[in-house]
This record gives structure tokens, sequence and C-alpha cells, in this order.
């Protein structure tokens, strides 16, 4: 039997490759986290993707209320139910590791602790540069934070 090489590219991408940038084959380039856009290795090709589950790293978030497939432009907004008192989220399309079509389920590489403290989500700003670059910012810093339980 084969023994796989630990320096190369198995699985699924690691967000914290590249000292925590977010270093994605497919994505954006070596070293950078494109958050509105999807990663070619997330199975997404403009699949419809309302009414799909969420989950994050933890656990179940919600239901995908819209989806946009805009090129560089590209999120997902989450009704998150009760889960954080029935607020909806907006969930850049970078932080979605992969899709699983046959149980309608969206992965996203980040936990419920991140997203619920994402900045809050304002239909009405969601094409505001302002608001769209808070957001980005937010989840691209994300990728550097030490997952929980890891030891320094």
């Amino acid at each position: 039997m084969d023994r796989l090489d630990p320096h190369s590219t198995h699985g699924s991408p690691d967000p914290l490759r590249g000292g925590g940038q977010g270093e994605f084959a497919g994505g954006a380039p070596a070293g950078t986290f494109d958050p509105w856009r999807y990663r070619d290795t997330a199975r997404v090709a403009d699949a419809d993707l309302v009414g799909y589950k969420v989950e994050a790293t933890d656990g179940g978030i919600g239901k995908i209320d819209s989806a946009s497939h805009e090129v560089n432009d590209s999120y997902l907004v989450v009704d998150t139910g009760p889960w954080i008192f029935g607020r909806k989220v907006m969930i850049p399309a970078g932080t979605v590791n992969h899709v699983d079509h046959d149980e309608r389920k969206v992965y996203v590489d980040r936990s419920k602790d991140q997203i619920k403290a994402a900045p809050e989500y304002d239909e009405t700003a969601d094409t505001d540069p302002t608001y769209r670059d808070r957001l980005g910012g937010y989840y691209g810093e994300t990728y550097s934070a030490i997952p929980p339980g890891t030891a320094r």
C-alpha cells in the first residue's frame, strides 16, 4: 500500500494553510481569501441552493433563504430560525467548503460562534460597498483565528 505524502494536497482544503490566509486551489490567488467567490472545489456550479440546510463546523445553523451567483459578488442569506433569535445572516460565498446536493446541505468552514458574531445582516445594505467591505473583512479575519481547542 502506498503512503500519502503529508506535504501534498489531498482531501478538503485546509483554511489554515498559508499562514491562516485561506490558500485554496481554484480560489483566490495563493495567500488571500476572496469572500465573494465560490471555490471551484465547492461543487456549487450555479445550483439553486435556496432551501438547502447550512452546516457550520460545529452543527446546523439554518436554511438558505436566498443565494447569489454573481461573478465576484456571491453570497448566501441564511435564515437561522430560533438558533439566534430568528435573525438572518449574510455569508460570503468564499466560506462555502462544499455542497452535498444529495443531502441538500451546504457546509461552511466557520463555527456557529463566528457566524453569530458576524456583522448584522441588513437587507437594504447587501449591495452597499461599506457593508460588504466590513462583512468580507470580518470573514477574512476569521481565517487567521486559531480554531477552538487548539493550543498555541
